[in-house]
């Protein structure tokens, strides 16, 4: 079944805890969203505080989509910039699948719907992200119609000695 998306739902502890529990399933499942695993809600709670907080002043907008049993299964987290000259386009932030929920296309639905939400934005011509390259990323992003257009070699320390490479994509709109 499809996923049902929502753009800015209330924040509510249902949502809070259905995004803590996400998010904390994708990092510990070896997911590429800011953290490396083991982590636990509590870990993870403070950067979550941060997105909320962002998006109560406008700069953030959540898109999340809910399963068929109404469990939170995917967020992104759309960013617009604060800087005069690059408020033509928007940054992804934090896309997440649940892992039980890969592999059934809703990680490309979850794409599909951002670029249809930026669409909706005035000024908007593009979509900005970044990946952890070493974890085919690059190519998913690729398939969804992204482009890379950087890299920052070993930018991306996860361990000691673990680095990891930088990937800059984007997504035009025109």
């Amino acid at each position: 079944m499809p996923l049902t998306f929502t753009l800015d739902p209330a924040v509510t502890p249902a949502l809070r805890d259905g995004i803590l529990d996400l998010w904390t399933d994708v990092s510990n499942a070896g997911g590429a969203v800011g953290f490396v695993p083991p982590v636990t809600p509590e870990d993870i709670r403070p950067e979550l505080v941060r997105q909320f907080a962002a998006m109560a002043d406008g700069s953030r907008r959540l898109l999340v989509g809910h399963d068929e049993e109404g469990r939170v299964a995917a967020t992104a987290f759309l960013t617009f910039n604060t800087h005069r000259l690059m408020k033509h386009w928007i940054w992804i932030y934090t896309v997440m699948v649940h892992p039980e929920h890969q592999g059934k296309g809703y990680g490309r639905d979850l794409l599909a719907a951002a670029e249809r939400t930026a669409r909706t934005f005035d000024g908007i011509d593009a979509i900005r992200l970044c990946c952890r390259g070493g974890l085919g990323l690059e190519r998913f992003y690729g398939s969804c119609g992204y482009k890379e257009v950087g890299r920052i070699p070993d930018a991306i320390r996860v361990a000691p000695g673990e680095d990891r490479d930088d990937v800059i994509m984007l997504l035009p709109l025109d």
